[in-house]
């Protein structure tokens, strides 16, 4: 079973708003075993909507449109349907009382043109909007279905998952399709690609497919999908071969995610065991200018576990409040194994906690050197026993470079309390 999407609206193709819905909406279908052919954007012009329904529907039986239902002027997607479908507008009363009970709850009138709202095709199924005054139309021609919704996310979301994606279910029998994601830090896509390709090569023989996500901070995720009619077997296939990736690289693999499902953060998972366990951490950062107390600090009840952060971007700050020697600094430079892990024994000595994070690096454009290139990061993590260090390569840009040092520290903290 194939879908499109199509989103209209001249305010997304000139960037003024992001389409989040598309991405919801092929969330849902895939998770209900409808596989998403295309996503389309275009532009409040009848002639572009036409083109655009003409070709999905020679690509896809469930054709999804959000978007130009408002009761204004430049909202044409109800009419370009009605001259689409070659169909009459008629007035539905259903939706007109569901219009009418939104203005009662604000204490006003329905205005004339919102009462325009409740005008529909006349060949359509009206989908009522209980979140908003622009009504959902399902159209059922030449054996395919499109399906039209407000382009305001609440209202699109809650039309499918009560009404859209049920209707779809009655009307037609489909297979599973599982999703399953394995989150990996550490290593580079093509190193990864590289490490795992006998593992990757077996993928082929049960049916699953792989897919290399990679994103800012040297994180890859691993999405491994398949589909076909016995949900506990796909799973049990998908799981199987998971488990041989643990295996293979059990230092990079730091969780998982289940598809439509929220996936827990490196910041979540080390705040997990660090409330489980009952212990502490602060840091101090350099180069990353608190970016990583801001991670950690994002998760709710996270006061349990972090204490705070010395941010001593400069090296008076790191003489000042962590006591690093300034002939130390001055002999070897503020990004050297010996102050970052000064840095971490003392933070963690000074805000009386059982762990700490400590880095410093050259974040760039500007600073480096020949021994010391933009990107290079020093990372320790301190225990109560020792000091664990680790140099970094990342590259030239500020940004990601800021984010990869807080993802390789978190991950390093990570794999600290997991030992």
């Amino acid at each position: 079973m194939q879908a499109e999407i199509i989103t209209i609206g001249d305010e997304i193709l000139i960037g003024q708003i992001v389409d989040t819905n598309s991405a919801y909406m092929a969330t849902i279908l895939n998770l209900n075993g409808i596989n998403v052919k295309q996503i389309s954007s275009v532009s409040d012009n009848r002639d572009h909507i036409i083109k655009a329904l003409d070709e999905a529907k020679e690509r896809a039986d469930i054709i999804l449109i959000t978007g130009g239902l408002g009761p204004t002027k430049d909202d044409i997607t109800k009419k370009t349907l009605t001259q689409y479908f070659n169909t009459k507008m008629r007035f539905d009363e259903e939706a007109y009382q569901d219009v009418k009970n939104i203005f009662d709850f604000y204490g006003k009138e329905v205005t004339p043109i919102n009462r325009l709202q409740a005008e529909v095709p006349e060949i359509c199924e009206v989908i009522r909007n209980l979140n908003g005054t622009a009504p959902g139309m399902w159209f059922d021609v030449d054996g395919k279905v499109f399906v039209s919704m407000p382009g305001v996310p609440h209202e699109m979301k809650a039309m499918m998952k009560e009404r859209v994606v049920p209707k779809i279910l009655e009307r037609y029998h489909l297979p599973f399709i599982v999703h399953k994601t394995a989150l990996t830090q550490g290593i580079g896509e093509s190193f990864l690609a590289e490490t795992i390709t006998d593992w990757e090569n077996s993928l082929s023989t049960v049916g699953i497919k792989l897919a290399y996500l990679p994103s800012p901070g040297m994180m890859v995720r691993l999405r491994l999908s398949t589909t076909g009619k016995d949900k506990d077997k796909l799973n049990e296939a998908v799981d199987n071969k998971i488990e041989e990736l643990k295996k293979r690289i059990p230092e990079y693999i730091y969780g998982y995610e289940i598809f439509g499902e929220e996936r827990e953060t490196l910041e979540q998972l080390v705040g997990k065991l660090l409330k489980d366990n009952q212990k502490t951490v602060s840091t101090a950062e350099s180069c990353t200018g608190g970016y990583i107390s801001h991670l950690i600090t994002r998760i709710a009840g996270s006061s349990d576990y972090y204490a705070g952060s010395v941010i001593c971007y400069s090296n008076t700050v790191k003489e000042m409040e962590l006591g690093i020697s300034k002939e130390l600094l001055a002999a070897k430079g503020a990004v050297c194994q010996p102050v970052v892990e000064a840095m971490a024994q003392s933070v963690r000595e000074k805000l009386k906690t059982d762990y700490s994070i400590a880095c410093s690096g050259i974040a760039g454009p500007t600073g480096g050197t020949d021994k010391k290139p933009v990107g290079t990061v020093w990372i320790a993590i301190a225990t109560p026993e020792k000091v664990i260090s680790e140099k970094f390569l990342f590259g030239n840009n500020r940004e990601r470079n800021i984010q990869k040092t807080a993802n390789a520290a978190l991950n390093m903290l990570k794999k600290v309390l997991e030992s």
